[in-house]
């Protein structure tokens, strides 16, 4: 039932639009909990289930396992360069937090642990050697040698630390449990609670300039700043689901994305949350963007979702069925598409994930299906008049 539902709902979105953030394969069903681009094209996601840090050198299109030799969890990922970078996490409680350090994109990992049991939830580098981990119980550690080694800070809390943010190399923030933000002015020497009103937990914070800031969390918590985080205001933002990461590409411009697939835009500095259409139901633990248009968001079951024009929905024009003709249909292994000009043809597979993309100059294409799996798959034809729309049997 549910997939005859989503062909219905497919072939009814043809006719108004399409949306814009579309799922690439990542190669694991690992949940995903971090991601972060060192560049335009090279990132990595790190997983829940541990042993297992994801990388792509081609913004996204393909992506390599690479392993860290630890069973622990990667809950946060950072990278001050293309090769250097760190993944923490640890399962809380159990062995310990882990503080990984790679120096070539990677291909090795060695853990420059704390030495406290307690898991680490995220990281942050305000350049080459100045560091700073948040975790479990309130803990705070800075270094100042490039992650070797690392200094305990006071806190003054224990509740569970989720995010750490630092706009500049004296200014940061660190924001967790029980509506729980410190800030601290002279590099983590002092650290301070701040007064807001409310109690939710909070899963990330971002500032994308030095006195405009969001944290996001419990309830659809959505919390701004405009003041280097002295005074903090409650945003609506519609949802009731746990926000779990934020990210901006300017004061006004911002996405959070959390359980049940949700992702929202603001574009008015947060007076309003716009939901858009992400095409999964999986919690999406992780937001990036690599500029104004191109972002990333991760979650569960490996899912990957890419947007190149900020997640916005495209109408398009629905075009007759005729404009494209598929044969044989049912078939195992060859399928021929005919389309009435030059088009972008996409393979979707019953889920709505696109599993395969062609730009074609000419007007038939002949494409291998055969290491397909037996099932329901839709083809969309893009051309410069709009898209067409049909589905094919793979036997």
């Amino acid at each position: 039932m549910k997939k005859l539902y989503f062909l219905i709902s497919l072939m009814f979105i043809a006719a108004s639009g399409f949306a814009q953030w579309t799922y690439i394969n990542s190669g694991t069903h690992n949940n995903l909990s971090s991601i972060f681009f060192a560049n335009g094209n090279t990132a990595y996601a790190g997983t829940f289930s541990g042993d297992t840090i994801l990388k792509t050198t081609n913004a996204g299109m393909n992506w390599i396992k690479l392993s860290t030799g630890l069973p622990d969890a990667i809950r946060s990922v950072f990278f001050t360069s293309s090769d250097t970078g760190f993944a923490v996490g640890g399962n809380g409680g159990i062995g310990q937090g882990i503080v990984l350090k790679t120096t070539n994109g990677g291909a090795n990992w060695v853990n420059h642990a704390t030495g406290d049991e307690d898991a680490i939830s995220s990281v942050y580098f305000t350049d080459d050697r100045i560091g700073y981990i948040v975790g479990q119980s309130g803990k705070i550690f800075k270094t100042l040698n490039g992650g070797i080694n690392w200094i305990a800070q006071t806190s003054g809390i224990n509740d569970w630390l989720n995010s750490v943010y630092f706009i500049n190399a004296n200014i940061g923030f660190a924001v967790g449990e029980y509506g729980t933000i410190l800030k601290t002015t002279n590099g983590g020497t002092i650290w301070t609670k701040q007064t807001i009103s409310t109690n939710d937990n909070l899963e990330s914070v971002f500032f994308p300039s030095h006195d405009t800031g969001y944290a996001v969390g419990q309830g659809g918590a959505i919390l701004k700043t405009i003041d280097f985080g002295a005074n903090w205001t409650i945003q609506t933002s519609g949802e009731t689901y746990e926000l779990l990461s934020v990210f901006c590409t300017s004061p006004d411009t911002g996405y959070a994305v959390g359980w049940s697939g949700k992702i929202l835009k603001t574009t008015d500095g947060g007076i309003n949350w716009v939901q858009q259409i992400s095409s999964t139901g999986v919690d999406l633990t992780s937001v990036f963007f690599t500029d104004a248009n191109t972002g990333y968001a991760v979650g569960g079951n490996g899912t990957i979702l890419k947007t190149i024009n900020g997640g916005d929905f495209v109408e398009e024009n629905q075009l007759a069925e005729s404009a494209i003709n598929i044969f044989p249909n049912p078939t195992n292994d060859n399928l021929t598409i005919e389309t009435t000009e030059k088009a972008t043809i996409e393979i979707l597979n019953i889920e709505g994930q696109t599993i395969m993309t062609i730009n074609t100059a000419v007007k038939q294409t002949s494409i291998d299906v055969s290491n397909l799996s037996s099932g329901v798959y839709i083809i969309k034809a893009k051309t410069e008049r709009g898209v067409a729309v049909k589905k094919f049997i793979k036997e």
